[in-house]
């Protein structure tokens, strides 16, 4: 007889989002409602260009860049000299602008952009914010599936307005393990990868920033990734921590820098750091 996993957590839709602050620059809670908006609006300036037959260039280390990445940093750019001037900015496609102030705000228009210019709707517009080594809020649109995700330190997490948690699947052979591209892992982590979605009841890929989004909901249980930049990989902190789940590079330390990251339910992160 197989086997039924417990049932997984998801967004309870009867729980109503905080009431947020207006802008004050220094709450968590006006973080929180700050990073839903602008990855919201850079979301739906990105989405105005999906599946409209793109150009695409080629950036100096081979990555795609499109005219959608660049008019949604822009965006986001004007957003913060408006609301929040003092503060630094470092984004995927025009770097590091430095503020006077200890917050830094991290941006990824476009976070895969392979998948965007495919025509494939699971990417997002990633937004956080930074005081020091701390992501103290972050935010993830994913404007194509109707979906957006945010978290701040202390105030939960929230998926479409509703309180989410990670699952309570405790058993490997019971979960699903994500990745974004199987043929990134190389040497030791390749091994430990092979490991891991050997004993794992499901495993997809298709990941990408949406994977991390499927463990903070009970969606999914594990989300790896390799090779990733601050901008890629620091909303996901506090979306996964506050919804109860674990975030951590394959030696189990915490961000800063994460430049490989699991994310995981809190049953399964010993289990799935060991096979790493």
């Amino acid at each position: 007889m197989i086997g039924v996993p417990p049932p997984r957590a998801q967004s309870r839709p009867g729980q109503a989002a905080p009431r947020l602050r207006a802008y004050s620059g220094g709450v968590s809670t006006s973080l929180l409602q700050a990073t839903t908006e602008l990855a919201g609006l850079i979301g739906a300036a990105a989405f105005r260009h999906f599946r409209r037959d793109v150009a695409v260039e080629r950036k100096p280390d081979g990555s795609p860049v499109t005219i959608a990445d660049r008019e949604g940093e822009q965006l986001a750019r004007a957003w913060l000299a408006r609301h929040y001037p003092a503060d630094g900015v470092l984004g995927e496609e025009f770097g590091a602008t430095p503020g006077t102030s200890r917050r830094t705000w991290l941006l990824d228009p476009i976070d895969g952009t392979k998948t965007f210019v495919r025509g494939v709707p699971l990417w997002g517009s990633l937004v956080a914010v930074v005081e020091g080594a701390t992501v103290v809020a972050g935010a993830a649109a994913f404007p194509a599936v109707a979906e957006t995700i945010a978290a701040a330190i202390g105030e939960g997490c929230w998926h479409n307005q509703s309180r989410c948690r990670t699952s309570s699947v405790s058993a490997l052979a019971d979960g699903t393990v994500l990745t974004s591209d199987v043929n990134r892992f190389a040497g030791a982590p390749a091994r430990a990868w092979t490991t891991l979605a050997a004993g794992a009841g499901v495993t997809r890929t298709w990941g990408d920033c949406y994977g991390y989004l499927l463990v903070a909901t009970g969606r999914a249980e594990i989300m790896v990734d390799v090779g990733l930049n601050p901008w890629d990989i620091a909303c996901f902190v506090p979306i996964v921590e506050e919804a109860g789940g674990s975030i951590t590079d394959f030696t189990g330390k915490r961000y800063p820098p994460l430049e490989n990251a699991i994310a995981t339910n809190s049953a399964l992160a010993a289990e799935a750091l060991r096979c790493f």
